[in-house]
């Protein structure tokens, strides 16, 4: 007996950990800067943290009640129903759901490349087919409308992210708002906001009260610090929002994760300070880093260094792990996510050193 034919879908390469490395090269896990994942350079949320702590003891319940306090606050915050808030494993939990609720098989979707490897992934392995639209490197990786809709074929669902990972680009509002009403009206504009918190444009929330064609993803991994509980959701149109439960999983966000993001959510000065911290080490990167940068407004920044895994490899050699693009196909870039002022210091001082030894 085999699994079906899974030949066309890759594997998820997630950055490597600092446990890991250590191991393999022989040093000192406390000594390292891991800089590869886009994690919150401050940790969890420390209201999430005492959240946790005072709910362990509650592991025996299902998340039925932290699941539904969680959606009112988030529906209240967001000014949507609480109908319209979908909680999932993961903002790639709630990826799945979308996926769910919309493909049927052969479907397409349209993603962008370079691009966030799951879009794909959660497409095929709902019976999905993928096409693609190119975000240049020649135009600076600019996200615009015509961008998009020039490789647009009719697709189901159309995947956007701003802020971008890996490049930090942004759409503005006018072209998400383009985009939607120039697609088919049984396309999907699906916004991948995961990096919102680190950027003052706004959000395409609004269009969620105008259109029933256009969701958004959000997550709790990246500002709030908790990737490593698995918590996102997404934010639907009313119209179609009670087709989360006829497709969500029993209890997609455990007791743990729902605690924690209600915690969370009340930390603004967690939120505030990694935002704060975030933007400065852009400009540190921009201008210290010996290679061309791209402006970005997530948490990290896309850098140009040549031979990217020559150059990873050199800093992790000296205790600071990078992300090598090449699984985005650019293997000349490397991302640095932001750190502290100490660690995104030391990354850059360390980087240059890599780079210059690779470039000899």
């Amino acid at each position: 007996m085999n699994p079906r034919d899974l030949s066309a879908h890759t594997a998820y390469r997630a950055g490597r950990g600092i446990e890991e490395v250590a191991r393999e090269l022989g040093l000192d896990p406390d000594a390292m800067v891991k800089l590869s994942s886009n994690e919150n350079m401050f940790g969890p949320s420390p209201l999430a943290v005492e959240a946790i702590r005072e709910s362990a003891e509650r592991m025996h319940h299902y998340p039925k009640s932290s699941h539904a306090d969680l959606v009112e606050a988030l529906a209240d915050r967001w000014n949507v129903t609480p109908e319209q808030v979908w909680l999932g494993n993961g903002g790639d939990g709630a990826l799945d759901c979308l996926a769910r609720a919309m493909l049927s098989p052969g479907d397409e979707v349209l993603v962008p490349t370079p691009g966030f490897a799951y879009y794909e992934m959660s497409a095929r392995y709902h019976h999905g087919e993928v096409a693609e639209y190119t975000l240049s490197k020649a135009d600076d990786f600019a996200q615009t409308a015509d961008a998009v809709l020039e490789d647009y074929d009719g697709e189901r669902i159309v995947y956007l992210t701003s802020p971008h990972n890996p490049t930090g680009k942004e759409f503005t509002a006018d072209a998400v708002r383009e985009i939607a009403e120039r697609t088919d009206g049984e396309t999907l504009t699906l916004v991948d906001e995961a990096y919102g918190e680190f950027t003052d444009s706004q959000s395409a929330r609004p269009l969620l009260s105008e259109r029933d064609d256009v969701a958004l993803l959000r997550t709790f991994s990246k500002a709030y610090g908790l990737a490593g509980v698995r918590l996102g959701y997404a934010l639907v149109p009313e119209e179609w929002a009670d087709a989360y439960a006829r497709i969500n999983t029993p209890f997609s966000a455990s007791e743990l994760a729902c605690r924690a993001g209600l915690a969370a959510l009340e930390d603004d000065d967690h939120v505030e300070r990694s935002a704060e911290t975030a933007a400065w080490a852009r400009e540190y990167i921009y201008e210290e880093l010996d290679a061309p940068t791209w402006e970005s407004a997530g948490n990290f920044v896309l850098a140009e260094v040549g031979d990217a895994a020559a150059v990873a490899d050199a800093a992790q050699a000296e205790g600071v792990i990078v992300r090598d693009c090449s699984s985005f196909g650019l293997p000349e870039c490397i991302r640095i996510t932001c750190g502290t002022k100490a660690d995104t210091r030391r990354a850059v001082s360390v980087l240059n050193d890599a780079i210059a030894e690779v470039g000899a």
